[in-house]
């Protein structure tokens, strides 16, 4: 058993696609056209980061209520994660790519995290884990 798929929801696909892909780095795995339940055009939008098994569905809002969790899927709290091998180069890379950092860099018990915002508004950490002797 695995995770496949995590949705995130966002205002639109083209500036969610360009924010995952050319800022952070994933890889755009499909973008193919698609029906709602009732039949309305929209797309089946897949993000990846490079060599991972769970990926990200972008999914255009759809309604009032869709709406409202724009940026607040998991009602503010941080609710992903983004490990990265090398810390200080991802944190400078995204920085001068204007993501939004809402905390700076810091240690932790499990390694350096910074907390940052997505296109959509929601609350990442970006982490290094700490180094385990093999």
């Amino acid at each position: 058993m695995r995770i496949d798929l995590v949705t995130v929801v966002v205002d639109d696909y083209d500036p969610a696609i360009a924010f995952f892909v050319d800022v952070l780095g994933f890889e755009l795995e499909e973008d193919s056209p698609s029906l709602t339940n009732d039949g309305r055009p929209k797309r089946w939008v897949v993000v990846r980061p490079p060599g991972a098994g769970t990926g990200l569905l972008l999914a255009r809002a759809d309604g009032e209520r869709q709406s409202g969790a724009v940026g607040n899927q998991v009602a503010g709290r941080v609710g992903f994660f983004l490990q990265v091998a090398d810390f200080d180069a991802a944190y400078l890379r995204m920085a001068s790519a204007g993501v939004e950092f809402v905390t700076p860099p810091r240690g932790e018990d499990y390694g350096r995290v910074a907390v940052f915002l997505d296109v959509a508004g929601n609350r990442w950490d970006l982490l290094r884990a700490p180094e385990v002797d093999a």
